[in-house]
């Protein structure tokens, strides 16, 4: 019998699969199909930085909403309005009464600034662990990588102060030594790293002339990024790894697990194929696992990475100059 338990983060799940932050992981009707479906646990929908500034300290006052009347700070002051932090409090709270799966809270954010205490209401709440959602796109040009990277150090200290549960950072590749960043990252006491956020991807209406979202949801091919820098950092870091972009049915998280990924996120494929898709995806590893007689994810995590494989080169750029130079 096969058995798709782990442990993430210190979290004992049921399966590796996590549905990520999204739209769907937003209300607890989903919340209970996404469990009922076998999930090992779900990422809330994201808290914004900014939401909880303008809630928390009252960010605009009288006088500066009247004054300053931006794009940015309106839609900030509208969605704040319809999203309150209390309404995300209590999602946790009735999350934590209905589902049998840890609830993991998620924040979307791009400082350590003022905001990091409320940290301790999502612990209050009950959730089992908080996701921090760097977005950080380094395109001043006279601001040092190093700055960007600074304030990744700086949100987790913050966060971790006040609070006790585990905390995980889902970040980018936007850095200029991604594995060395990480293995800092894994430094830090974060007991997760997820791998990848995806940006917001622009696009021009040329007929309209303006900007327009791209590429909205992930396609299968994207899981080539993450499955590489998982292979080649899986059993080098001292915290979990969880992969997250690109993966879209079973084979995919097999993939991820077979590079050493302790648990995987899936989100565009529950916006394209329901919820119910999850059960395809569990009954997919199951017989994968019974076909090469695996009773447990440990036997075979790990055993495609860079570190375990015969071919390591494959996870490096030699081999794509072999492939297209005809080389063997």
């Amino acid at each position: 019998m096969t058995d798709l338990s782990t442990t993430y983060m210190g979290l004992k799940l049921r399966s590796p699969v996590i549905a990520g932050s999204s739209g769907l992981t937003k209300n607890i009707r989903n919340l209970e199909e996404i469990d009922q479906m076998g999930a090992g646990a779900v990422v809330l929908k994201s808290l914004f930085e900014e939401q909880i500034k303008f809630e928390v300290r009252r960010v605009f006052s009288y006088e500066e909403a009247h004054s300053s009347y931006t794009e940015a700070e309106d839609y900030i002051r509208n969605y704040a309005r319809e999203h309150t932090l209390d309404e995300y409090l209590d999602l946790i709270q009735d999350a934590k009464k209905r589902l049998r799966i840890p609830v993991i809270a998620s924040i979307n954010c791009t400082s350590a600034q003022e905001w990091p205490a409320f940290a301790r209401n999502i612990e209050k709440a009950g959730a089992d662990a908080i996701e921090l959602n760097v977005f950080l796109l380094p395109s001043d040009a006279n601001r040092e990588g190093a700055e960007y990277e600074k304030v990744y150090f700086d949100i987790t200290e913050q966060v971790k102060k006040e609070t006790g549960i585990p905390v995980s950072l889902k970040i980018s590749t936007y850095f200029s030594g991604l594995a060395n960043m990480v293995k800092k990252l894994s430094w830090t006491g974060v007991q997760g790293i997820v791998m990848f956020n995806r940006f917001f991807n622009p696009d021009i209406d040329i007929d309209n002339m303006r900007i327009k979202p791209a590429h909205l949801y992930s396609d299968p091919e994207e899981i080539s990024a993450s499955l590489r820098w998982m292979a080649i950092l899986s059993g080098q870091l001292q915290t979990d790894l969880c992969a997250s972009t690109g993966v879209h049915d079973g084979k995919g998280v097999i993939k991820q697990l077979l590079a050493g990924a302790t648990a995987v996120q899936v989100c565009s494929t529950l916006y394209k194929n329901g919820i119910g898709h999850l059960d395809l995806i569990h009954r997919e590893i199951k017989e994968w696992m019974e076909k090469n007689s695996y009773s447990t994810i440990d036997e075979f995590r790990g055993k495609m990475s860079q570190k375990m494989t015969d071919d390591p080169a494959a996870f490096l750029r030699v081999q794509f100059m072999k492939h297209f130079a005809g080389i063997e």
